[in-house]
């Protein structure tokens, strides 16, 4: 028996490309600022002046 092919939710095809791209953009500075927040804290518990 050949399982039934999967399918994308309906849901992903009708949001509008602005939005999807804003989301991907917002995701994607959260994770520069966190990672930039966090080498700054390693950096000052590691050689604080």
């Amino acid at each position: 028996m050949n399982p039934a092919p999967r399918q994308k939710p309906d849901s992903l095809d009708k949001r509008p490309l602005m939005q999807r791209l804003l989301w991907f953009i917002a995701l994607w500075l959260g994770g520069v600022a966190s990672v930039t927040l966090l080498s700054y804290a390693l950096r000052l518990w590691i050689a604080p002046k």
